[in-house]
């Protein structure tokens, strides 16, 4: 069985789950290492065991990334796409049902600031803050390592000290606000759970049921926040 076959096989085996696994080259031989898919919504995106990443990497040389898209066209997504860069390692999709392939290698893309769809610790929003920072400001902010579960995130969020440990400073009652501010929200949860950026009266941001947007600053995301931040390294 040669590597395509085996995570085909692998595909089919997790459908309708997404399958996750990497390509190895050892001793100049391909094979594919299948890998644990740790989301809580794997029908619809994919976190790789970081166990199971390592345990690849003791095997021989990663040479690639290969997921399922048990219910689509193996095209790379967006999400994929991001992914895909942030890996800088080529990506190969299978479709379980179709039996056909696709494949997307790091080519510099960068995501749109609106209209994203949300997927943990790819474009959520935090990944929107560091990367209108990036866009906009040329400032690049350092990410923090997201839990792999996401329930681990809401039991203890973390912005309310993470921002000021990576350069933002707690604004006063009397500061007015002004673009590029970041605001730090309590939304359907406990503790400041999200983050918004302020911009001539609106804010744009990304909750997890919605595309990322831009809207305005509205009473009720007011009585929300919980603090307002500004950059200051």
């Amino acid at each position: 069985m040669n590597w395509k076959e085996a995570a085909l096989a692998h595909a089919k085996d997790q459908d309708p789950k997404e399958c996750c696994g990497l390509l190895l080259n050892i001793r100049g031989k391909e094979r594919y290492h299948p890998c644990r898919n740790l989301s809580a919504q794997s029908d619809e995106y994919f976190i790789l065991d970081p166990e199971d990443y390592i345990k690849g990497s003791n095997l021989g040389e990663i040479t690639a990334i290969i997921h399922s898209h048990p219910d689509t066209p193996p095209v790379a997504s967006q999400a994929d796409k991001m992914s895909c860069e942030q890996t800088k390692l080529p990506w190969y999709i299978v479709n379980p049902k179709t039996e056909t392939w696709g494949y997307y290698e790091p080519c510099g893309y960068e995501a749109p600031l609106l209209g994203r769809p949300w997927v943990w610790a790819v474009t959520d929003c935090w990944s929107l803050v560091v990367d209108w920072y990036k866009k906009e400001k040329g400032i690049k902010l350092l990410d923090y390592e997201r839990p792999t579960r996401i329930e681990d995130f809401t039991d203890d969020p973390v912005f309310e000290r993470y921002l000021p440990s990576r350069g933002f400073r707690l604004l006063r009652p009397e500061e007015p606000l002004i673009n590029g501010d970041v605001l730090a929200m309590s939304i359907l949860g406990k503790g400041l759970n999200h983050v918004a950026i302020f911009i001539d009266g609106d804010v744009l941001h990304h909750s997890a049921d919605r595309l990322s947007c831009r809207e305005p600053y509205s009473p009720w995301l007011l009585k929300c926040t919980g603090g307002r931040y500004r950059y200051a390294a």
